[in-house]
C-alpha cells in the first residue's frame, strides 16, 4: 500500500495563524508529517514566512514587505513572523516544503543559502512554479523539488530535465487516476494541493498520490486511518 504523506499547509491554519511558529508546532503535534510553509524575503534580504506581498491580512499593516527591514517587520507584528532560520529550528527533523510566491533569483539564493546554513538540506523540499525552481535547482543541485504545474499536460520533457523535480505538485481539481499513474511511470512522485473536504481526500487518495497539503489536518489523518483500517481488515472467510 503506497503511504500518503500529511502536509500541513501553513502550519494549522484554522486553529493557530497562518506561518507562525505557534501554527507549525499545532500541525506537528496534531500529526503532520511535513509542514509547508510560505517564504519570502524582507527589504533587507532576511526570508521571513508570509505568503501575501503585504502584511495587511494577517498583520494589519499595510506595506509591502518587500519595502520593510526585518527589524521593523518584527516590531510591528510583534515578533509573530518568524525567520525561515527560526520556522526550520521549530520544526526540529521533521520535513519542511518551503513555497516561494513572489521568488526572484536573489531571494532564492538567500532562501537556499540559509537552509544550507541551518544543515536542513536533507529534510526539506521546495515547491513553486517552473521559473522559481529552475532558480532552486541552479542555487543547489542536490536539492529536492516539488514543480507546482497547474496543467493537466505534463510539463515538457525539456523542463522536467533542466528542473529534475521529484515531485510534480498539483492543484488538486486537475488529477486523475491517469494523470497520476503517468507521473509515476515517468519515475515522479505527485502531491496536491489543498484539498480540505474528506470527499476530495478520499478520491486522491483512491487516485495513488504520494502526498496531500491541505488546512484540515484532522480531516485528512481521519481518511488516511480509514483507509488503513479498510486496506487491514481480515476477508471474510465466507
Amino acid at each position: 500500500m503506497r503511504t500518503v504523506t500529511a502536509v500541513a499547509h501553513r502550519g494549522d491554519p484554522y486553529r493557530v495563524r497562518e506561518n507562525t511558529l505557534p501554527s507549525i508546532a499545532s500541525a506537528l503535534e496534531r500529526g503532520a508529517d511535513a509542514v509547508e510553509v510560505d517564504v519570502r524575503t524582507t527589504r533587507d534580504g532576511v526570508p521571513v514566512l508570509l505568503h501575501d506581498e503585504t502584511l495587511k491580512r494577517l498583520w494589519d499593516f499595510d506595506r509591502p514587505l518587500a519595502e520593510l527591514p526585518h527589524a521593523e517587520v518584527a516590531e510591528v507584528t510583534g515578533g509573530g513572523v518568524p525567520t525561515l532560520r527560526q520556522a526550520l529550528m521549530a520544526a526540529g527533523a521533521h520535513r519542511v516544503m518551503l513555497d516561494l510566491p513572489g521568488a526572484t533569483e536573489e531571494s532564492v539564493r538567500k532562501v537556499v543559502n540559509t537552509v544550507r546554513e541551518c544543515g536542513a538540506g536533507e529534510r526539506v523540499y521546495y515547491c513553486a512554479g517552473p521559473v522559481a525552481m529552475l532558480w532552486v535547482r541552479r542555487a543547489d543541485p542536490a536539492a529536492e523539488i516539488a514543480l507546482t504545474w497547474t496543467r493537466p499536460a505534463p510539463p515538457r520533457p525539456a523542463l522536467v530535465e533542466a528542473v529534475r523535480p521529484r515531485w510534480l505538485n498539483y492543484r488538486f481539481g486537475l488529477l486523475s487516476s491517469d494523470l497520476v499513474a503517468r507521473a509515476h511511470r515517468d519515475g515522479l512522485l505527485v502531491s496536491a494541493w489543498t484539498p480540505d473536504t474528506a470527499r476530495t481526500q478520499r478520491r486522491l487518495v483512491a487516485h495513488g498520490v504520494d502526498a496531500i497539503t491541505t488546512n484540515r489536518l484532522d480531516t485528512l489523518s481521519a481518511v488516511l486511518s480509514e483507509r488503513q483500517a479498510t486496506r487491514g481488515r481480515a476477508p471474510d472467510p465466507s
